[in-house]
């Protein structure tokens, strides 16, 4: 990939800079204070991995705007895609006026997505509309109204995507009443409960029976690797428990694949490392390169359970986010960024698991390809350590590099780096990052 910016950090007034600042006060004037944002400075500029402020400071991106531009902030081919597909029509509608590109893009996730059988897939606006409809299509499907998920689950802002979400700071608190027949239960965490996948599966399963009853349940939702609940990688056969579960009871398994998936992991879909086949796949964020999309692909039988016109909506599946979705799906594959998210997790890896003997603050490092985290604590009985996190992320960002931090507990920093990081930047941000956890330890 060609980028328009040289793509390392380089600081040069303070942070935020004195045009940041004035913009911060007409925010202040403006903006609603609901809104918030982890960088002080304002963006004017964004390129592969770096964003420019209007102060002319550059910051190595390792959010990617929470796991959207995966293939790398205005990635040319993306960008060309958004061009030419703007300038034919910027808004179609598939309800009214049905489209090609809207086939073109369903017909590719099917065949990217996990399962052997028939698939279809249905286009939305976002992350959270995705899970939205993968319920509707659920309860339709099995007649049932029972949703099952998980401690540390993040599935969105509606009303009831915030039902099914686990923790209520910022995103629940005083946003009740919540959407009912929501039933919450165990996820395998293993630095913490250390229990087997079989085990964890074991105790959740348990826990629905009792409390639920399967017969009651229409689908359980899960992401494959938990993303604001702290980058959590389920126990080995903890997934494969479920699924067995769910098809023994007739339960709809859906893989919450919003932020996982798309190459993130090292494969196309989270869910292909325990080798399971969830019968719908939400996908968003990463999808469409930037632009608003998200998707449900599934099993075609299900996905057809709905009457013609159940689902849908004004914006989904703009012909516009399609085609960025079809050339950011090109991109991955020409430019080998699956292998790309690989290498950045043994980079990482090698730079970030000596810590864990090294410092008593590390307790953890963990994820898949380029979806990592580590998290903090004190002691020894792990106990979460966020103050220590704000300190790190700070100190990190005041010499150019962005870091989230995530976790039920905030005591979480996630690394979501796009995949067309050079190693050289990547190695250079590691190494800020090293420097200033070692510093506040």
């Amino acid at each position: 990939m060609e980028f328009r910016l040289e793509q390392q950090r380089k600081i040069v007034t303070e942070i935020p800079g004195p045009k940041s600042q004035e913009l911060a006060k007409e925010r202040t004037k403006y903006v609603s204070a609901s809104i918030g944002s982890a960088l002080p400075s304002y963006i004017e500029d964004a390129d592969g991995v770096v964003l420019r402020d209007v102060d002319g400071n550059q910051f190595i991106d390792f959010g990617s705007g929470i796991g959207v531009s995966t293939v790398g902030n205005a990635n040319p081919k993306v960008v060309k895609a958004v061009q030419d597909a703007a300038a034919n029509a910027l808004h179609l509608q598939v309800n009214t006026a049905p489209y090609g590109n809207y086939v073109e893009l369903c017909k590719r996730l099917t065949e990217l997505t996990p399962g052997s059988f028939e698939k279809k897939a249905a286009l939305f606006n976002s992350g959270a509309e995705a899970l939205e409809n993968a319920v509707k299509i659920a309860r339709k499907y099995t007649g049932r109204n029972a949703i099952v998920v998980f401690d540390h689950a993040f599935h969105g802002r509606t009303n009831l995507t915030m039902a099914m979400t686990a923790k209520n700071l910022p995103y629940k608190d005083g946003f009740g009443p919540f959407a009912n027949e929501i039933y919450r239960v165990p996820l395998s965490y293993p630095y913490r409960d250390e229990l087997s996948g079989e085990a964890a599966a074991a105790r959740t399963i348990s826990a629905i029976e009792k409390q639920v009853g399967a017969h009651n349940v229409a689908a359980i939702v899960i992401e494959p690797l938990v993303g604001e609940g702290g980058f959590l990688v389920p126990a080995d056969g903890f997934l494969e428990g479920l699924v067995k579960f769910a098809n023994d009871n007739g339960i709809v398994f859906v893989a919450d694949e919003v932020q996982a998936g798309m190459a993130r992991t090292g494969k196309w879909f989270c869910s292909e490392w325990s080798g399971i086949e969830p019968d719908l796949v939400t996908s968003a964020k990463g999808l469409a390169g930037g632009m608003p999309l998200s998707a449900v692909i599934g099993r075609a039988e299900i996905m057809d359970a709905p009457q013609p016109g159940g689902i849908g909506g004004t914006y989904s599946g703009n012909p516009v986010a399609n085609a960025s979705a079809l050339a950011t799906i090109e991109a991955y594959e020409e430019q080998g960024l699956l292998d790309a998210a690989l290498k950045i997790e043994e980079v990482a890896k090698s730079v970030l698991e000596p810590l864990v003997d090294e410092l008593d603050i590390v307790g953890e490092v963990r994820g898949r390809g380029a979806m990592l985290a580590i998290e903090f604590v004190t002691g020894a009985d792990k106990t979460p350590n966020p103050e220590v996190v704000g300190k790190i992320v700070k100190q990190a960002l005041g010499e150019g590099v962005l870091f989230l931090t995530c976790g039920t507990y905030g005591n979480v920093i996630r690394l979501l780096p796009p995949l067309v990081m050079p190693e050289k930047t990547l190695r250079d941000g590691l190494d800020v990052l090293v420097a200033a956890i070692r510093a506040n330890a």
